[in-house]
């Protein structure tokens, strides 16, 4: 064959093998996981739960501060310390135990005026002392006068007031029998819809959610001026625990009456 000729047949052939070289295979559509020991062959029929429980909380913690700000740092942490001690020690005479009393943050560091004019030098004002207590209470009725007994010792600030429960399992296992019991309705649901019959569990997973403590918004020391017979109100929250579980049920395949 001439080699004139020979230049034009291979672009008729490249031409026609493009499309097919360039089309991207199919995806297969996305395939569930195997369950361990169920055949692949088998009919299954996988559903979803989720339950609740809710409970009211029997334990609180209080997060309490001494903050302190003096010319030098050494001063700024004896201050600190003296209060501080005035407060733990008006803490157990309330009767808290010592062990439920727990340092969870001290830190000291300068503090500077803000400058007056563009680009002077901001002015140190002093050294800042913060030491945070958390205090762990077991009788919710007290919370309130509690704080007052803190913030009338000498506590400064308090970061925080979160209730929980002693023992989260009781309404963990709550809320798993309710995500059992909801997944359940839901097979026995889509197997009539389906027009099946459902057979055993073949698997059976689950996910529990623990209790998310509520907080209690951060507030300040109250003024010289307010009245001291009058206590704090806080006013705890029910706790909410979920537990998601998923079960897989074989598809009963055995012929009904009259079949």
């Amino acid at each position: 064959m001439p080699a004139g000729r020979i230049a034009p047949l291979l672009v008729l052939l490249m031409s026609a093998l493009a499309p097919g070289a360039l089309a991207q295979p199919r995806q297969p559509a996305p395939v569930p996981a195997p369950v361990p020991g169920v055949s692949t062959s088998e009919r299954t029929l996988r559903v979803e739960g989720l339950g609740e429980a809710k409970a009211a909380p029997d334990e609180a913690f209080l997060t309490l501060a001494v903050d302190t700000l003096a010319p030098t740092a050494k001063a700024a942490a004896e201050d600190n310390a003296r209060k501080m001690d005035k407060v733990m020690t008006a803490l157990v005479q309330a009767g808290i135990p010592r062990k439920d009393l727990e340092t969870n943050n001290y830190a000291v560091y300068p503090e500077y005026q803000p400058p007056v004019k563009p680009n002077e030098e901001p002015k140190l004002r002093g050294y800042r002392v913060s030491n945070t207590v958390e205090v762990h209470v077991r009788e919710l009725a007290r919370v309130g006068a509690l704080l007052d007994t803190a913030l009338g010792a000498g506590a400064n600030r308090v970061d925080g007031v979160r209730f929980g429960l002693s023992k989260p399992e009781v309404a963990q296992g709550e809320a798993l029998r309710n995500a059992v019991e909801r997944a359940r309705q839901s097979a026995q649901v889509l197997a009539s819809s389906l027009g099946v019959k459902l057979g055993p569990v073949l698997d059976a997973s689950t996910v529990t959610q623990p209790e998310h403590p509520i907080p209690v918004e951060r507030f300040q020391a109250r003024a010289a001026g307010s009245a001291a017979d009058v206590t704090t109100p806080i006013q705890p929250q029910e706790q909410t625990v979920t537990a998601t579980v998923m079960l897989v049920f074989a598809i009963d395949s055995s012929p009904g009456p009259g079949r």
